[in-house]
């Protein structure tokens, strides 16, 4: 197990006041060693704290003053502090899988961990859960998890997770759902394998087995040119159409029988068969917006100012260890504007979010992540003040200039443009923002005119690099980074 490290430390908290510095190791707290973030936070919020560090060798013991649930002040470097949960399946539709070789170490990671389910949404298949596992997640009330379903006839999912112990792993969403756990439920649908009849009968069975769930995402396969499955493929427009046709149905079942929609297509289905998006209403609170359910309604909203507030997402397609609280995804984010600033460096340059790990991709993300339908952009940190009299080009990916553009074009601004950037990096049906990268923004930034403004959506940068390791210095012009809701966007593009 390694000891958390201390990355960042809060002017005039109770941790500087006790001196603790950026790079002192955690030995202990109150004689605990903690394994993780979630038990990290639990044993800081106590009052009155004695903490062991290890600062260059040498330990101490710090007491520190402090009021019960009064922040500590300080970041860790990492989330878990013993070994992720690592997945023992092997699903053909693996992104994770279909990257190249030669890319950062850490991407290729795959995680099946409950914990990182909690902490940042990351979708796990319950195969390497226990009755250990079970016992914290109901003690603690670690909720809400992110459960990988796929299908529900225990024959088809152990083949689509080539893992036998894949058939029986749902019996654990059950006991969860019992023990009043939320549950967040995805399916990825691979043609010829787990749609049509199968997606029908999946669906049924959420009904029938597992009603509780709060929602479930059906998002298609996303397939790269470094894929070396034979059986996984792109959707066919008639397969997409009949996917949607499927959900809606299953809609209006799940609205009858339970007073709510529960299952949603994502919007790059109604893309991929060129069918407008559904109305706002239809998503509710928006609670699947990062799962590409959506995600243009939302940003939509955002963007003509009919919205009362930014629904957003995270930078960074591979989520990073960039801060999600111990009390889960779900909570609160610390407001930078509003709090202090902690002192120490970030790793992103410019980027000012908040501090990272060393390796901010340390827990990759699961292997069974939806392809996310990142649109576009605002400033996390501007980085380069606009010419009034240069015209501004929005980056965006293929999926993204298609719900841009007639946004764009209703402010008639001859000025503004949508510039798409095809992902030849990852190619097969790659076309979200997400995972765009430097390569590909180099070429076609090449042949775009010097002196204009670009404005370039965050979601694409972890710790301020591309997945292709390359960060914004390295692209042939000036970008401004602007983060992914539509209210930024359209503040970005006031500034002229």
């Amino acid at each position: 197990m390694s000891r958390p490290r201390i990355t960042a430390v809060v002017d005039g908290s109770p941790a500087a006041r006790a001196g603790l510095g950026i790079g002192d190791e955690i030995v202990s707290i109150d004689g605990e060693v903690p394994r993780d973030v979630i038990q990290w936070q639990m044993l800081v919020d106590e009052p009155d704290l004695e903490i062991v560090i290890d600062a260059g060798g040498l330990e101490r013991t710090c007491e520190i003053e402090k009021a019960a649930g009064e922040p500590l002040g300080v970041e860790v470097d990492a989330a878990l502090f013993d070994r992720v949960q690592t997945c023992d399946n092997h699903c053909p539709f693996c992104f994770i899988y279909q990257l190249p070789k030669g890319m950062r170490r850490s991407l290729y990671l795959k995680d099946d961990d409950y914990r990182l389910s909690f902490l940042y949404g990351n979708f796990t298949t319950l195969t390497r859960f226990t009755e250990a596992d079970l016992e914290r997640v109901i003690s603690e009330n670690l909720s809400p998890l992110y459960v990988s379903i796929h299908a529900t006839d225990p024959v088809v999912r152990a083949e689509l997770l080539r893992n036998r112990r894949g058939g029986l792993s749902l019996r654990w969403l059950r006991v969860l759902l019992d023990h009043d756990i939320e549950v967040h439920g995805q399916i990825v649908v691979c043609p010829g394998v787990n749609d049509a009849d199968v997606l029908d009968d999946t669906l049924c069975g959420v009904l029938d087995e597992y009603p509780e769930i709060v929602s479930v995402a059906v998002v298609p396969l996303g397939v790269s040119q470094f894929s070396n499955e034979a059986t996984m493929r792109q959707h066919t427009t008639a397969e997409a159409e009949q996917v949607v046709d499927i959900v809606e149905s299953w809609q209006a079942t799940f609205l009858d029988v339970l007073g709510r929609r529960m299952v949603f297509a994502s919007d790059e289905y109604y893309l991929l068969c060129d069918r407008p998006f559904p109305d706002s209403a239809t998503y509710g609170d928006f609670d699947m917006h990062e799962d590409g359910i959506g995600m243009a309604r939302a940003f939509e909203a955002e963007f003509d100012g009919s919205a009362e507030s930014s629904i957003g997402i995270r930078s960074g397609f591979f989520h990073a260890v960039d801060g999600a609280p111990a009390a889960g995804y779900r909570a609160p984010r610390l407001d930078s504007a509003n709090s202090p600033k902690p002192r120490g460096p970030s790793p992103g340059g410019e980027f000012t979010a908040g501090a990272l790990p060393d390796d901010p991709d340390a827990f990759g993300g699961s292997g069974v992540e939806p392809i996310r339908l990142a649109i576009a952009s605002a400033p996390v940190s501007v980085s380069l003040s606009p010419r009034r009299e240069a015209n501004t080009a929005v980056l965006t990916s293929p999926y993204g200039a298609r719900v841009l553009g007639p946004m764009i074009e209703v402010l008639d601004r001859p000025d503004v443009r949508v510039v798409p950037v095809a992902n030849e990096f990852f190619g097969g049906n790659i076309g979200v923002t997400g995972l765009m990268v430097g390569a590909d923004l180099s070429r076609v930034l090449a042949s775009e005119p010097e002196g204009d403004r670009y404005l370039l959506p965050d979601v694409c940068l972890t710790g301020g690099r591309f997945l292709d390791g390359l960060t914004p210095d390295d692209l042939p012009r000036r970008v401004e980074i602007v983060a992914t809701h539509g209210f930024a966007l359209r503040a970005a593009l006031e500034q002229r």
